[in-house]
């Protein structure tokens, strides 16, 4: 059984417990759904302040919804529409401080006022994002970047995913 253990300290402290207890909790599993699904509940239990965490994954051309925790979302973005799909345009990880002023911006949870989403590429190719909202202004910062990069790469890393390649 993983025990979920609330960070103190710093947002740097916090981070870097979650990102022992992410390689901890992912270390004995590769499987993608599994694996997923454990990391969006983890990230929805250790994240203060969000309202909607989970994954959409490249499918024929568009992002199609993974697993997640917050309220029913879109099911499918296409490539360059939205903070998702301009992650996967661009290959790089958008951080936008009031979503109300991101041109095309997808309104899933009325309640969401900031997000970050980080494209997670394997193989130089983008197989899908993960997608924080918060329903607070300007949640995210250069900091909350670099580390949710950093447990983006260690799921990447912790995951065989060949089956949805």
């Amino acid at each position: 059984m993983f025990y979920v253990q609330q960070p103190t300290g710093t947002k740097e402290a916090q981070y870097t417990s979650m990102s022992k207890q992410l390689k901890s909790l992912l270390e004995d599993e590769r499987d993608w759904l599994a694996n997923l699904s454990n990391t969006a509940s983890f990230l929805a239990h250790m994240l203060h302040e969000i309202n909607w965490v989970g994954f959409y994954l490249m499918k024929q051309n568009e992002l199609v919804l993974g697993p997640f925790m917050g309220k029913p979302a879109c099911v499918r973005i296409a490539v360059g529409k939205g903070v998702c799909g301009t992650a996967v345009a661009e290959q790089r990880t958008q951080v936008v401080e009031d979503v109300h002023q991101f041109p095309g911006h997808i309104a899933c949870d009325a309640d969401s006022r900031s997000e970050i989403v980080i494209p997670l590429i394997v193989n130089d190719k983008v197989i899908g994002v993960l997608d924080i909202d918060s329903p607070v202004l300007r949640r995210f910062e250069a900091l909350d970047k670099e580390y949710l990069e950093q447990l983006a790469a260690i799921l990447i890393e912790s995951t065989d995913w060949e089956p949805i390649l």
